[in-house]
Formats: structure tokens, C-alpha cells, sequence
């Protein structure tokens, strides 16, 4: 039997938390302006954004499957809450993640390419309600010789 630390989806979700509390919070210390920092746990701090992760298989195209490339689709979810800066946040933290990820597309060697393939910034259906902008972000991850 394995340990869950040697499935590769936990490892790609492993490297997205690391990227997200190491290298996303340097950049966005350097900002010009108070951006609160990611967190990776299950509670957040009023000062601070903790993301979802989900990943899902997504469909191959056919050179991956002749080559034996697996695909995933990974998403993180922030939800800001509604303030008067909160759209500035979605489109910093959306510029920060993608720089990240542009930086380091292997995920510290876990994966052979990771690319952020979506942007959806959704504001407060209601606003002035106490409801959050969610900032989604979509990669594909892809990991050579997985399948058999």
C-alpha cells in the first residue's frame, strides 16, 4: 500500500499551497499597496485569504494519450471580501499567481508544465450586501507518463 504522499494529485496540490504561501506572499509583499497574504490552512484571519484548491482530470487531446501525458485541471478560488479595494485585490492577486506560475511552470519539478488557462473575476450579486468578489483562477497541469 502507498502513503498519500506518493499520488501525484497530492503532490500537485502540495506544490500549489507551497507556491501560493511562499512565492505569491514574497510578491505580494513587495507591493505598493496592503495586500493581505495567502494562508494554507482550514481557518482564515481577517487579515489574511485562504484559497481553494479542487483539481479534476480534464480531457487529453490525442497526442497526450499517444505519448502518455495525464491532464489535470487545477482550480483556486479566493473570496475577498466586499470592500471598497476588492476588485483591485482579484485583479493583484490574479497578476501575482500568474507571475508565480510563469516563474516556476514545473511546480518545483512535480509537474512538466503548468498554465494558467482562465481568469474569471465575479463581483457581489448583490452589492453592498456583505457578499465577497470571487476571484477564480483555472490552470491545466500536465504529468508525463502517468497513465499505463
Amino acid at each position: 500500500m502507498t502513503a498519500n504522499s506518493d499520488f501525484i494529485e497530492q503532490k500537485i496540490i502540495e506544490a500549489i499551497q507551497e507556491l501560493l504561501a511562499g512565492k505569491v506572499n514574497e510578491l505580494l509583499k513587495k507591493s505598493q499597496f496592503p495586500i493581505p497574504m495567502i494562508e494554507i490552512s482550514k481557518f482564515g484571519y481577517a487579515s489574511s485569504i485562504v484559497p481553494e484548491i479542487a483539481l479534476t482530470i480534464c480531457e487529453q487531446t490525442e497526442k497526450e494519450r499517444i505519448i502518455r501525458i495525464d491532464a489535470f485541471s487545477l482550480t483556486i478560488t479566493f473570496n475577498i471580501p466586499e470592500t471598497p479595494e476588492s476588485e483591485l485585490l482579484c485583479y493583484a492577486y490574479a497578476g501575482v499567481v500568474g507571475r508565480a506560475v510563469h516563474d516556476n511552470p514545473t511546480l518545483g519539478g512535480i509537474v512538466n508544465r503548468a498554465v494558467i488557462t482562465g481568469k474569471k473575476y465575479n463581483p457581489p450579486k448583490r452589492p453592498h450586501c456583505g457578499e465577497d468578489w470571487t476571484l477564480v483562477l483555472t490552470l491545466r497541469v500536465t504529468v508525463e507518463g502517468m497513465n499505463k
